[in-house]
């Protein structure tokens, strides 16, 4: 019997990314890539040039199709293999990224009619300008006793289905309406390839509220917006795809996008995150895996069923069948790293990294990696693109505190790259202590190559790194679930058994190290609860955060107005420091 093989493809923030994989151990024989031609659409809408407003991520779903034009036909000519000796194929997806659609799955944006309205878009995980709407749930589920939220960490995200949702119902009541389906861009691209509507169990249940087989109630729904109440019903509600089940068989069209044969297994969607897990046989109860990217995922299998504060969510079958699945996360990780050195790095370091062949990001963190813990005198908040875990809080910002005039690129940067270690340690101790073990940590995606913040977070956590044996985590991740969809393995654990690849205990943590960073941790642990919990909550100090980002609100739509003041006044109370006592600054 020849041998068989399976194309994983993994939809990311900015790309698609396609490898071929073989059915009985997993070797990634070719990958293709292909970048999104409008990539994030954050600035103005295509094609009329309308400014979009702060907070708001949306993106052109054509981009994830031209993925399965290019990325997989290439994939599978480099790998040098039968097309006709391929049995399957999966796809994995950032989310919660949502796709307003008609009966038969036409994006609004694609009708003519709807071509010039931003909600008609795609609206991306990143998307956070429906944080108000989500407040609006969280308030109301907590003041109703709502059973269903203890089950996220007592707060529902802004990245979510149900306050994107209430956002597009409530600012663009018509594309609302001409809407017949709600969905998750994982479950859109399964139906571009086999043409059937299959949600899948892991987005419905982490961000579609979906619990014990049920939704929120209309009367709840109700109680947020009349117009609201069927909500589930009308446009989100549809089948339940088991994760590894297939949804169907490859169509002619899709089959012609992709060089593979017609009536293939496609299997049911999934998340970029979970799907990771069984690449790093990291399947266990215990084994939390970080995903670490632009943002960071964390996703950990469970025997029992434990309330988190501030976890993402926590599924029956939500990574694998048969235990519970965890979900954690930091909206920005990588992405933060990529803004400061877009930002503020001095064209003396980038010409210095030139010079030498490598990337500003590796001579920023050469640098970094020459100091003492703590001699930069810096202590960050990661929270440059919200707080996912465990504050749920979309409206928080980055926060850099003790920067001096002698402060250097390289310091602030170690900051950064510290203070995503200790959000990813603030995640661990609260499942800890709430029951839920973390007995090993397991990392994947593209930040592994950064072996010093590796080494960084062994150190943080105080905990052994086992790291991912592949550079294409989430994509070995959906080809061993097409493998399933398949019958060529007869479940996810099995598969995962034999295509999965780990590396245990790369990294341990240095003592001396471990016990400087608990010092460091303990001040971002109080500048954490200062700034993120509020005046009106326990250990919380200050809404300052909240109080800017409405400022910046405020700002934008006077600019949109045309009402832009030509100076900002300062309040007449407020008298300026000194420049001698300006050696300490908050950036924030």
């Amino acid at each position: 019997m020849s041998e068989q093989y399976v194309v994983g493809v993994d939809y990311g923030t900015l790309s698609g990314r396609a490898v071929v994989v073989r059915v009985s151990d997993g070797a990634e024989l070719a990958s293709a890539t292909h970048p999104y031609a409008h990539a994030v659409v954050d600035r103005e809408l295509p094609g009329t040039g309308e400014q979009l407003p702060p907070d708001w991520a949306l993106q052109v779903p054509s981009d994830y199709v031209d993925v399965l034009r290019t990325a997989v036909p290439a994939a599978v000519r480099d790998a040098g293999v039968d097309a006709a000796d391929v049995v399957g194929i999966a796809t994995d997806f950032t989310a919660c990224t949502m796709v307003p659609t008609t009966a038969d799955g036409t994006p609004l944006c694609e009708l003519p009619e709807f071509a010039d309205r931003k909600h008609a878009y795609v609206k991306l995980w990143k998307h956070h300008a429906a944080q108000p709407h989500a407040d609006r749930i969280n308030a109301l589920a907590a003041e109703r006793g709502e059973a269903w939220l203890p089950r996220y960490g007592g707060l529902i995200s802004s990245e979510w289905e149900f306050a994107k949702g209430l956002q597009l119902l409530e600012e663009d009541p018509e594309v609302y309406a001409a809407m017949d389906h709600w969905v998750e861009a994982a479950d859109w691209i399964v139906w571009q390839l086999c043409g059937e509507y299959v949600r899948n169990a892991c987005t419905a249940g982490y961000k579609g509220i979906r619990q014990d087989g049920g939704y929120p109630s209309r009367d709840y729904l109700a109680a947020l917006n009349p117009d609201f109440a069927g909500f589930v019903d009308d446009k989100l509600d549809h089948r339940i795809g088991e994760l590894g089940e297939r949804a169907g068989g490859l169509t002619r069209e899709a089959a012609q996008w992709t060089g593979l044969p017609e009536g293939i297994a496609v299997a049911v969607g999934n998340v970029d995150a979970h799907v990771t897990a069984p690449a790093a046989q990291a399947i266990e109860p215990g084994q939390m895996v970080a995903i670490m990217g632009t943002s960071t995922c964390h996703v950990m299998n469970g025997d029992t069923l434990a309330e988190v504060p501030g976890m993402c969510g926590v599924v029956e079958g939500g990574i694998t069948a048969g235990r519970y699945g965890y979900e954690a996360g930091q909206s920005g990780v990588g992405d933060i790293f990529g803004w400061f050195v877009d930002t503020s790095v001095p064209p003396a370091y980038v010409q210095a990294a030139g010079e030498r062949g490598i990337s500003v990001h590796q001579l920023l963190t050469e640098l970094a990696a020459q100091q003492e813990v703590g001699e930069h005198g810096l202590v960050a908040l990661d929270w440059h693109n919200g707080n996912r875990s465990v504050l749920v809080d979309a409206e928080l910002s980055g926060v850099v505190l003790g920067q001096t005039l002698a402060t250097r690129p390289e310091d602030t940067y170690r900051a950064l790259l510290e203070a995503t270690a200790f959000g990813t340690r603030t995640i661990i101790e609260a499942f800890e202590g709430s029951g839920v073990p973390v007995t090993e940590l397991v990392v994947a995606g593209g930040l592994l190559k950064n072996q010093f913040l590796m080494q960084l977070y062994s150190d943080v956590c105080r905990r052994p790194l086992s790291t991912i044996d592949s550079d294409q985590g989430p994509a070995l991740g959906s080809a061993i679930h097409a493998a399933v969809a398949a019958g060529a393995h007869p479940d996810v654990p099995a598969a995962s058994r034999a295509m999965g690849k780990v590396l245990r205990g790369v990294y341990t943590p240095d003592d001396e190290r471990a016990d400087r960073y608990d010092v460091l941790f303990a001040e971002y642990r109080r500048l954490h609860d200062f700034f993120g919990r509020g005046e009106d909550q326990p250990g919380g100090g200050n809404d300052v955060l909240h109080r800017l980002r409405a400022l910046r609100r405020d700002a934008a739509a006077r600019r949109a107005g045309g009402a832009v003041p030509t100076a900002t006044p300062v309040a007449p109370e407020v008298e300026a420091p000194a420049i001698e006592e300006q050696s300490d600054v908050l950036s924030v």
